[in-house]
C-alpha cells in the first residue's frame, strides 16, 4: 500500500514536471522522432519510457525531450530522482496514472498556500523511517476531505 502511494506521488510529480515543461508550448502537429530516431543520449535518458515510447503521441515525446535535454544540466541527485520517478510512472498501470493526474490537477487548483501545506506534509513523510511509514500505511488512513 505504501509503496503503491509512492509510486503515485512520484507519478505525480513526474506528470508536473512534464506538464510545465518548455516542450508543452510545442505544437501538436509538430513531427517527434520514433525511439529509433532518437540520439544516444537521449535514448540512455528516457530508457524507462523505451518500451512506450513510440506510442506516445508528439505532445508528449516534445514534453519527454525537453526533460531529456535539461537532464545534463541537473544536479545528480535530481538526475536519479528524474529515473527513478521515470521508472515507477511507466509501472503504474493506466488507472493509476490517471489517478495520478487526477490528484496531481486537484493538488494545482488548491490555494498556493494549502499546497505549500501539502508539500511540507510530504517532505515530513518522507523524512520518516521506513517502519513508520509502513506503520502509517497499513492503518489505510483516508486522504483528507476537501472543504
Amino acid at each position: 500500500m505504501a509503496q503503491a502511494l509512492r509510486a503515485l506521488i512520484a507519478a505525480a510529480c513526474l506528470a508536473a514536471m512534464v506538464a510545465i515543461s518548455p516542450a508543452a508550448a510545442v505544437g501538436i502537429g509538430q513531427q517527434a522522432p520514433s525511439w529509433a530516431q532518437l540520439s544516444p543520449a537521449n535514448r540512455q535518458v528516457l530508457a524507462p519510457l523505451a518500451s512506450e515510447w513510440d506510442s506516445f503521441d508528439p505532445q508528449r515525446k516534445q514534453k519527454w525531450l525537453g526533460i531529456a535535454n535539461r537532464y545534463p544540466m541537473l544536479a545528480p541527485v535530481e538526475q536519479q530522482r528524474i529515473q527513478q520517478q521515470m521508472s515507477a510512472w511507466v509501472h503504474l498501470t493506466p488507472e493509476q496514472r490517471r489517478i495520478a493526474r487526477e490528484q496531481y490537477k486537484n493538488f494545482r487548483q488548491l490555494p498556493p498556500e494549502q499546497r505549500h501545506l501539502v508539500a511540507e506534509k510530504w517532505r515530513e513523510y518522507q523524512q520518516l523511517p521506513p517502519e513508520k511509514r509502513r506503520e502509517l500505511a497499513s492503518h489505510g488512513t483516508p486522504p483528507p476531505r476537501r472543504p
